[in-house]
């Protein structure tokens, strides 16, 4: 911004006093406003007290509009918490306090004025069912003066100057190990933001000697227990790692996403063979896993899932396709979910396998006996390449099922999702965060009319929404780890982190992209990346739909 601009900015009286109490009324008011719109629509689909799975689909807009809601509702609350945790260390400054007001100005406005489900679909209180009555009583004295001046212009233009002088507002951590672990992993990132751009641009595969460099920072061991050669740290460190990795390229924060899955299938459901021999060259890096789930036509119907596994002697031969198979080609290791028993439909006949195969090449990607593939061609997240596999009699030894019982695979597979989804949420934060600062970087450069065109309030607003909102899905995503680090059940949680940090992530980037005009276009600027890549975290790790539905279905079956 101009020297001008901020100086008016800076002038301008636009913190509200009070502000934590203020936004202590103004929660106990949403939750109020949230709790109302569960009876509504427990109304719509569980008339009976039970959640009916044939309405649950009838009324499935007002269903996952208040997935949605209580989405909102749980990140202002996490954005308070935040505030308070600053507040106590002393950190809690000028941008926090315009981040916490415009978060519940905006919020609350949406909450009360409509949620945009998608760019298509906005969710209105009537749409729950909701009375008068319940609608009105939201705006309290709180929320009134919040969705009045909580995120006025004024508001955006303050936390905008603050952005141009390069502060993003305080994380929270309130670790040092953890800011520590964050610097490190923010340079290494930075390294490879040029050359990732370059990978992207040729659909390169990333280069093994980065995958060995993310091995020797501990990248694949991250929550691998300390016995079993891992760094033995929670899954709010992997969130740190993964987000500062994303933020330099959605690829270095995703590779280890399949040792993460892989390793928490072992550790939760493998014997302890299986355990003394995988956790460890998973966590080193010896080997590389890949996740062997989805089928063409099913999606997220894995019950409906048709590859099967017959077993004779010492081995299993799989027979059947998968598809969106990340990383595939260059795989040790394939945590592979396989029909066992062809006579029990749904999910009580899956299997789990760790199932070896060997490293591909470029010549050869998939040389095993029994196995083909070709690659999936993306519009972005192309560091990995995604593959179609087909396999015809290939052999699994039968001590590779997981766990030695057959019959398990999706409750194995279960076990593992809470922290996929955490870890994917992280990727979307950092992904976020990429957006955000390559909008601004160009609105600081590029110059219109005289001056930067982040002196127009049109540019700076967005930036600083985006800002604003890339915090409170951080603040989400912490919140579910640090449950996850507690072992507490928190499916609702991560759902919602992933729910929300995907759309933050693509807003971000869209708008990002809008600040740069028609350079964003171009595949030159790393905008056009970015957007590629922000666009596929709606949809993997259970596309925004199926992450509302789980949130809707455990709240309304009396999920705190």
């Amino acid at each position: 911004m101009t020297e001008a601009a901020v100086q008016h900015a800076t002038e301008d009286s636009v913190l509200l006093p009070n502000l934590l109490a203020t936004c202590a009324e103004a929660l106990s008011a949403a939750e109020t406003f949230g709790e109302a719109a569960r009876r509504a629509v427990a109304g719509l689909v569980a008339p009976g007290g039970k959640v009916d799975a044939g309405l649950l689909e009838r009324e499935q807009f007002a269903a996952h509009g208040y997935a949605w809601l209580a989405t909102y509702v749980a990140a202002l609350k996490e954005m308070l918490a935040w505030a308070e945790r600053l507040e106590a260390a002393g950190q809690f400054g000028e941008l926090e306090h315009l981040m916490l007001q415009a978060a519940f100005g905006e919020y609350l406005n949406q909450l009360w004025g409509g949620i945009a489900l998608s760019q298509v679909e906005v969710l209105r209180p009537a749409d729950l069912g909701m009375s008068d009555d319940d609608i009105h009583a939201i705006y309290v004295p709180a929320v009134q003066a919040l969705t009045e001046r909580g995120n006025g212009n004024a508001v955006r233009m303050r936390i905008a100057a603050h952005l141009a002088e390069g502060h993003f507002g305080e994380a929270g951590l309130a670790d040092e190990t953890l800011e520590m672990i964050r610097d490190q992993f923010r340079k290494v990132a930075e390294d490879h933001i040029e050359d990732a751009h370059e990978w992207h641009r040729k659909d390169d595969l990333i280069p093994l000697e980065v995958v060995q460099q993310l091995a020797e920072l501990g990248v694949f061991g991250l929550t691998v227990p300390e016995d079993f050669g891992g760094a033995g740290l929670g899954k709010l460190a992997m969130c740190v790692v993964t987000e500062e990795l994303s933020r330099g390229y959605i690829g270095l924060g995703s590779l280890g996403t399949r040792s993460e899955i892989a390793a928490e299938l072992i550790r939760l459901g493998g014997t302890s063979a299986q355990q003394e021999k995988w956790l460890p060259l998973l966590a080193s890096g010896e080997i590389l896993p890949t996740a062997v789930f989805t089928e063409p036509n099913t999606g997220s119907d894995l019950g409906s899932l048709r590859t099967r596994a017959e077993r004779s002697g010492d081995t299993y031969a799989i027979t059947g396709n998968k598809t969106w198979i990340t990383h595939a080609a260059r795989s040790d290791l394939m945590t592979l979910l396989a029909r066992t028993d062809a006579d029990e439909a749904g999910y009580r006949g899956l299997s789990m396998f760790l199932a070896e195969k060997p490293r591909g090449s470029d010549e050869a990607p998939f040389p095993a006996a029994g196995m083909t593939g070709g690659e999936i061609h993306v519009l972005g997240y192309r560091g990995m390449k995604e593959y179609e596999l087909a396999f015809d009699g290939f052999e699994v030894k039968a001590e590779n099922l997981l766990g030695g019982v057959e019959g398990q695979g999706f409750k194995q597979l279960m076990a593992t999702f809470e922290s996929a989804r955490i870890q994917t949420a992280a990727r979307a934060v950092g992904v976020a965060q990429s957006a955000l600062e390559l909008g601004l970087n160009y609105a600081q450069e590029r110059q219109q009319f005289g001056k930067s065109i982040l002196a127009f309030p049109r540019v700076a607003g967005k930036l600083a929404w985006m800002a604003v909102e890339t915090m409170m899905a951080r603040q989400l995503t912490y919140f579910a780890a640090r449950e996850k680090d507690s072992d507490r059940r928190c499916d609702i949680e991560a759902g919602m982190a992933k729910l929300l940090g995907a759309r933050v992530a693509w807003a971000n980037a869209d708008n990002a992209l809008q600040v740069h005009g028609g350079n964003g276009y171009a595949e030159e600027y790393k905008i056009s990346r970015v957007l590629c890549d922000a666009r596929i975290l709606n949809i993997f790790e259970g596309a925004a739909e199926i992450q509302a539905q789980v949130i809707a279905r455990g709240l309304l079956s009396g999920r705190n």
